[in-house]
């Protein structure tokens, strides 16, 4: 069998050299002969012959045809592939989707490739997207579903690690100008504080484990610190927040609860505690569309203000992603927060709402488009200056954010991949003092392990 398939190429190889030198009036020639030449070798890759495979592609000449030469190095990524080299696979493919990001049939090799390295979290990310092609036949979709399951299952750890640098223009949330009231003597006025520009440093560390009980179960914890270090030490955040629980795996999604505690500092002052529990849904609606439920109730208690501010905290936020195919998503995020504190005029309710965008690009760019906004209405009145005199007003606010973010895998440095996102935000009230707009330009590079 080898034999005869090596005589076929070399019969065809001199019709393709020769064609290729005396015109395009032979260019015919040449394409049909590619095509046999691919069909042949795919269907030596499919029945298990690697090596005549392999020696095929080895003494085809470079395709000058656009969809040709997509094949041939696709088929060299599958001996690649079959031979076990799978770094040398994972190159061949993710240089293949440098150009052409929309072929869901090289991501599902890729992410077998990545499966093999137990890379499950690329593997993942690269079967959602496959599942969105319009090139794949169902039965391999199929496949695909239980892929998913069996990483769900596998994947028992992640690390991750986001650097970034991003200066604001108003660190403070402040509208500035002056504010005056009307008394017998003439206006009495105080200048308010002006936006204060600052560039801050931030970073995240964070990582989960998850403890394999059954088929099934699992006990995850996870970690992470969240860090913003401005050069006005005053603003300066940090955050550390744990959990643990148990976690349910199926095949079409997971669920977990835990137990959740956290502390912060503000200018590295103790600020607030907070301890509660957390439930986590994901799900799969179908092989476009998944969706995410998570809920989260915590009791909180301050340090220095805990007659005020102590209470408790109920968020419930849900994410919705579908792709088009295998480069272009949306993601829509709806959510509502209550707020409970002791004093009511901090009390208060705070639906949101953000639709996002993204598109993979040829040369392994990533632009994502991002629009969200929130209400937040408070229960009790407060007294404010308003028009020159005071009233009690009962504070109600809109808050729009704006970002697009631009990324570039192929740019990476020790597989840190950077990332710049452009913002701006946004706050409506109808207490003007709590007006605000900013923008911010951040640049991090993020990695996961």
């Amino acid at each position: 069998m080898r034999k005869a398939i090596l005589a076929i190429i070399v019969c065809l190889l001199p019709e393709v050299c020769w064609a290729e030198n005396v015109g395009s009036e032979k260019q015919h020639e040449v394409t049909v002969s590619m095509v046999d030449a691919l069909k042949i070798t795919g269907a030596l890759i499919d029945s298990g012959n690697i090596k005549d495979a392999d020696e095929i592609l080895k003494q085809l000449p470079e395709a000058n045809n656009v969809a040709l030469n997509i094949e041939q190095n696709f088929l060299r990524g599958r001996v690649a592939a079959a031979n076990k080299d799978y770094e040398t696979a994972i190159k061949i493919y993710r240089k293949i989707l440098d150009k052409y990001p929309d072929l869901a049939r090289v991501r599902f090799e890729l992410a077998i490739c990545y499966m093999n390295t137990k890379q499950w979290r690329q593997a993942d990310y690269q079967l959602r997207r496959a599942m969105a092609g319009k090139d794949l036949p169902d039965d391999i979709k199929n496949v695909m579903n239980y892929m998913r399951y069996v990483i769900r299952q596998n994947k028992n750890w992640n690390v991750y690690l986001n650097l970034g640098m991003a200066p604001d223009n108003n660190i403070n949330t402040s509208v500035g100008g002056e504010e005056c009231v009307d008394t017998i003597f003439g206006p009495l006025c105080r200048q308010l504080p002006e936006p204060e520009k600052a560039v801050g440093f931030n970073f995240v560390l964070g990582g989960d484990y998850e403890f394999r009980l059954s088929e099934q179960w699992r006990w995850k914890s996870d970690a992470n610190i969240y860090a913003n270090i401005y050069n006005k030490h005053d603003f300066d955040d940090l955050l550390l927040f744990v959990s643990s629980g148990p976690r349910y795996v199926w095949e079409n999604g997971d669920i977990w609860f835990a137990a959740t505690a956290s502390r912060r500092w503000y200018g590295w002052n103790p600020y607030n505690w907070s301890a509660g529990g957390r439930l986590n849904i994901n799900y799969d609606f179908t092989r476009k569309t998944s969706g995410q439920l998570s809920l989260l109730v915590s009791d909180n208690t301050y340090d220095d203000f805990g007659l005020i501010l102590d209470g408790q905290t109920y968020d419930a936020t849900s994410r919705f992603i579908h792709s088009f195919d295998s480069s272009k998503y949306v993601m829509l995020r709806l959510g509502v927060a209550r707020e409970v504190t002791k004093d009511r005029v901090y009390s208060n309710w705070r639906p949101s709402l953000g639709i996002g965008f993204g598109i993979d690009l040829p040369a392994q760019f990533n632009v994502y488009f991002d629009v969200s906004a929130y209400l937040q209405d408070y229960d009790d009145m407060r007294w404010v200056v308003k028009d020159g005199k005071f009233e009690q007003i009962a504070e109600s606010s809109l808050t729009q954010r704006y970002a697009v973010s631009i990324s570039n895998s192929k740019l990476e440095v020790w597989n840190f991949v950077p990332t710049f996102t452009f913002s701006y935000m946004r706050r409506d009230s109808n207490i003007w003092q709590r007006e605000f707009d900013k923008w911010g330009i951040e640049f991090s590079m993020m990695q996961r392990f």
